[in-house]
């Protein structure tokens, strides 16, 4: 490949390496110059341009990405087309990626041109989330280093997406006066929230005074609760190991297991017990854990999770990035920039699992309340399709069936929230998590009990987020004060995942440190109806 200036004369068949304004247009980087571009350049008054030839051997960015794609294993990963050279990544399933860093080393070392970037070795990981991507730097590469670097790839697996298998899980936990029982109430809903994501259960919660004997008589209940998918044994003590033959270690070896290691070099983490009884995996989980902020036993149990046996080495591996305290967020890798404002596409996440509790208790659903002949949500849904998404996602959980039932016919997802009582992160959580969301490059929330918002607000919003090429939050006002629908972009998701409790996308709007952009859509924006008179005042007939 030759790289340099070329005479617009002599420039038909190179390969541009810079986009060229013309009078009229342009030509951008990557093309490869006919007849046709040589006349617009000559119109333009443009002598020469950067540019380059190939010579034999040569394959060009994108073919070369595609090759080097085309030689890793397909399980549990999607590919994108090749583009400016880049080859993106994702996973197809939720698992765990596993990363071997001698296996991606070797690979970049073959040549400067190549390149391939991934996540970090065992990161939890859902279904749509860029994993890797590979990039050839220059417009050109030789083939000779593209056919290295596919031996690189085809001698050992350089990184893998093992699929979590759902487990059922035993919740066993001590009691101490100290300890209250609002506490214990926490910690399950916030380990239910960590399963999820494996399709895990808890099938059985034992609480058992924190004595050895006691611990060890629980375990063996728990191994007789019957069960449809692999079973596993969770310990939250109500006191922290203080040694290592402490409760919950000497109650797995009193119950005739196995303890494979106490303690880890993992902070916050750092006494976590691991051991077996049979081929039934007991994790005594650390303090921390009753935090859903990550900790080292979502190290161990995601592992679990996805099939692998952590050993006693394993574990004390795991010292070098170990101290999470202050770990930063995770970034996403980039897409490939869009130049063209229709090009960025946006999925709608409809919010209808609420449990409308304002209505009073066994009150109709407010959701299902008739406006203007419809079903609300099936309204409100309408509404969303009217813009053309790429993808509208409802998110189902109170009284779930006749929600379902009243957008019969419509041409959008459903999704069951199963926790949808803990609050509305876990329905925003479930509806990013959907098929094919977190491939979009804007997620609109909208709220399903907003009966004034209109096709033209929502058009409006979405205009405006691609006119800031997906980079800004655009959320929608009532004289100027914040209101919904909102708009966030991909670099949010990553966040979006880890929200807790009744919060929604305010808390990424107001912490993310990206550009917001208000529209005002008048009084639509803080219309929702949450009470049977706000219903009545909207225009709406009570049902349901």
């Amino acid at each position: 490949m030759k790289y340099g200036p070329v005479d617009v004369d002599d420039a038909e068949g190179a390969i541009l390496a810079h986009s060229v304004a013309l009078s009229e247009g342009r030509l951008s980087k990557g093309q490869m110059l006919g007849a046709s571009d040589i006349e617009k350049l000559r119109a333009s008054k443009i002598a020469s341009v950067l540019a380059v030839r190939l010579e034999a051997g040569d394959l060009r960015e994108d073919d070369a990405a595609r090759q080097l794609a085309a030689a890793i294993a397909p399980d549990h990963l999607r590919f994108t087309e090749a583009t400016t050279g880049r080859v993106n990544i994702h996973a197809s399933v939720n698992g765990l990626f596993v990363a071997d860093k001698n296996a991606v080393d070797r690979f970049n070392r073959i040549d400067p041109a190549i390149t391939l970037a991934c996540l970090a070795d065992h990161v939890p990981v859902r279904s749509g989330e860029m994993v890797a991507t590979i990039k050839i730097i220059p417009l050109a590469v030789s083939s000779s280093a593209v056919a290295a670097a596919q031996q690189a790839l085809a001698a050992a697996t350089a990184f893998e997406v093992k699929p979590f298998a759902p487990r059922d899980v035993t919740l066993i936990a001590t009691t101490l006066p100290s300890l209250k029982p609002s506490t214990m109430d926490k910690t399950r809903r916030i380990l239910a929230e960590r399963l999820s994501l494996s399709q895990s259960r808890i099938v059985s919660e034992i609480r058992t005074p924190h004595r050895v004997e006691d611990v060890a008589e629980a375990i063996g209940k728990a191994l007789q609760v019957g069960q449809s998918h692999t079973p596993m044994l969770l310990i939250f003590g109500a006191s922290a190991m203080a040694d290592f033959d402490d409760v919950i270690p000497a109650a797995i070896r009193a119950a005739g297991g196995r303890v494979e290691h106490a303690g880890m070099p993992v902070d916050p983490g750092n006494l976590l017990v691991l051991g077996w009884i049979g081929e039934v995996p007991v994790i005594g989980a650390p303090g921390c854990a009753r935090s859903p902020k990550e900790n080292g036993f979502d190290w161990i149990l995601n592992r679990i999770l996805a099939g692998e046996t952590p050993t006693s080495s394993d574990i004390t591996g795991m010292g070098v990035g170990g101290l999470l305290m202050e770990i930063p967020t995770r970034p996403q890798p980039r897409e490939t920039a869009h130049h063209d404002a229709a090009e960025i596409d946006i999925g709608i996440v409809l919010l209808a699992a609420g449990r409308a509790s304002r209505m009073g208790i066994d009150g109709p659903h407010k959701l299902l309340a008739e406006f203007s002949g419809k079903p609300l949500v099936r309204h409100v849904a309408e509404t969303a399709l009217a813009t053309r998404p790429v993808q509208l996602v409802t998110v189902t959980g109170h009284r779930a069936a006749e929600i379902e039932s009243a957008l019969t016919g419509l041409a959008l997802e459903t999704v069951h929230n199963p926790v949808f009582a803990g609050g509305m992160a876990s329905s925003l959580v479930t509806g990013l998590s959907a098929e094919g969301m977190m491939e979009r490059d804007g997620l609109m929330v909208l709220l399903a009990d907003m009966p004034g918002v209109t096709a033209d607000d929502l058009t409006a919003l979405i205009d405006a987020f691609r006119a800031a090429e997906g980079q800004a939050i655009v959320r929608a006002v009532s004289n100027g004060k914040r209101g919904n629908p909102v708009i966030l972009p991909r670099a949010t998701y990553a966040e979006i995942l880890k929200l807790q409790g009744d919060i929604g996308a305010r808390h990424i709007v107001e912490n993310s440190g990206l550009a917001v952009i208000d529209i005002e859509i008048g009084a639509a924006a803080h219309l929702d109806v949450d009470t049977p008179e706000a219903v009545i005042a909207a225009g709406g007939i009570l049902k349901g």
